[in-house]
């Protein structure tokens, strides 16, 4: 079977760093390209923490590009109260031996997506920035894009603002250049990731399972995305998920947008599952996730890297 290429664009980040692992060592997944963003953590930090992730997965053979330091158009403002000063506190990894090459993450990304012999899948778990800035300077790419599937967005509630979530708000006019840009979507929001739950019982399960395992145990000791003792929320894994077990998602076909105006709801993603603003649907939206399938998923992924 064919391997499917995809490109992860990211912000490590203790969620990534778990997503990234699983993509690392699906059989089913070809990671081409790892292209950064400023989110988490500022631009530097992502792609020192992506490099590291790299080293620690004996992955070094995975170009990583940096890309957008900063929004489009706002103040970038990072999520550090989350993650650490760092994105991934609580782990000493090793100094990567590579680092990033000289192409920016545009055109990286146009470069593997023009040479693919077959659609590549873009898998942003970070700000859209990157990926907005592809779709408009290099057009062309579309025609070799299977599809997006991203972590972001909400069909409920946000993380960042009242009703928005971070990745999303922190560059609402690259998502709305992303959901108007005719490329098949997959939107996986904060209101899954919620529910994309790792209990105290299978932290302890995959603590000594192997490498992956052992730091995913201690990063998540220092993970604010929940309670280490309640649950832990896989937002970024939960994309992931999608692409390897859609099945165990609840998802409609419907209209995506982006309120870029509002004075108390910038960032804010409407889903308008009832046809209000009658427009065509452009996106898929999970709304919901089996819980219990999803832990053991997360727990069968893990035993498979190294």
């Amino acid at each position: 079977m064919n391997k499917r290429p995809i490109i992860i664009d990211t912000d490590p980040g203790i969620d990534d760093a778990l997503a990234i692992a699983i993509a690392l060592f699906s059989d089913e997944l070809d990671v081409k390209l790892i292209t950064t963003v400023a989110g988490n953590v500022g631009l530097d930090k992502v792609t020192y923490n992506a490099l590291r992730l790299l080293k620690y997965f004996e992955r070094e053979d995975i170009p990583v590009a940096m890309g957008a330091d900063s929004p489009l158009i706002r103040p970038y403002e990072d999520a550090s109260n989350v993650h650490g000063k760092s994105g991934m506190e609580g782990f000493d990894f090793e100094e990567p031996t590579i680092s990033a090459i000289k192409e920016n993450a545009v055109d990286a990304m146009r470069k593997v997506i023009m040479e693919s012999a077959e659609p590549v899948t873009l898998v942003p778990i970070a700000p859209l920035t990157n990926i907005a800035l592809l779709l408009k300077t290099y057009p062309e790419v579309k025609k070799n894009i299977r599809e997006i599937v991203m972590m972001g967005g909400s069909a409920s509630r946000g993380n960042k603002g009242v009703m928005s979530e971070f990745n999303v708000a922190l560059d609402p006019e690259a998502a709305h250049m992303v959901f108007h840009s005719g490329v098949k979507l997959t939107m996986v929001g904060l209101d899954v990731g919620l529910k994309a739950l790792v209990l105290p019982q299978d932290s302890e399960r995959i603590k000594d399972m192997n490498k992956t395992g052992a730091m995913a145990y201690c990063l998540f000791k220092k993970y604010r995305g929940g309670s280490f003792n309640t649950g832990l929320k896989m937002y970024d894994s939960s994309a992931i998920a999608y692409l390897l077990a859609p099945e165990m998602f609840t998802a409609e076909e419907t209209y995506l947008d982006v309120e870029l105006a509002g004075s108390m709801t910038a960032g804010c993603t409407v889903v308008d599952l009832k046809g209000y603003l009658h427009q065509d649907a452009n996106a898929t939206v999970c709304l919901d996730i089996d819980q219990d399938a999803f832990r053991q998923w997360f727990v069968d992924s893990i035993q498979k890297c190294i």
